[in-house]
């Protein structure tokens, strides 16, 4: 059985037409099946903002995906950003995710020290953590660099929280 009945199929023609991507991709009816995947109205705007060349087919009777466009979709698609992270323009889609909440508030306080990111007074750790977060993503990373640097450091076993533990250590 293939979920259609006698009825429909004299009605609609074969079920296999049914049951095919409703997309045109490029100008061409796409041939494979469907997925679980919806073209809904939401993914239609990120077609159109991405300019990818598919639209739906007028005589497509469902609007059902196949598994390949869906995931075409999912790739070009940027994950959501708040209203007020838009405006980052240094923010990288491809940067890790940091959770700054996992630091004690000790650590979090140092960073805002350190880089004089000035907060509002009497924030908690989570306010504290997501404002120093957008901070950080603010940053600008030369890769080369850092990985150049982090080579030598490994290379030379050296770093400056090693020369300090090594030189009191010494003393005492």
């Amino acid at each position: 059985m293939n979920g259609f009945s006698i009825g429909e199929e004299e009605i609609h023609g074969p079920a296999d037409l049914h049951q095919i991507c409703c997309l045109v991709d490029d100008g061409v009816r796409c041939a494979r099946p469907i997925g679980n995947a919806s073209y809904s109205k939401r993914i239609q705007q990120i077609v159109t903002q991405k300019r990818l060349k598919l639209h739906l087919d007028g005589c497509a009777r469902h609007i059902y995906i196949c598994e390949y466009h869906k995931c075409l979709i999912q790739s070009v698609r940027n994950k959501r950003r708040r209203k007020d992270s838009e405006d980052d323009s240094n923010e990288n889609d491809e940067s890790p995710d940091v959770d700054l909440f996992q630091l004690q508030v000790n650590t979090l306080r140092r960073y805002k020290k350190y880089f004089k990111v000035t907060t509002r007074p009497g924030m908690n750790k989570a306010q504290l953590a997501e404002t120093l977060l957008k901070h950080f993503k603010t940053i600008p990373v030369v890769e080369k660099d850092v990985l150049s640097f982090f080579f030598y450091t490994v290379k030379s076993n050296t770093n400056k929280l090693d020369q300090k533990n090594g030189n009191t250590g010494e003393n005492t």
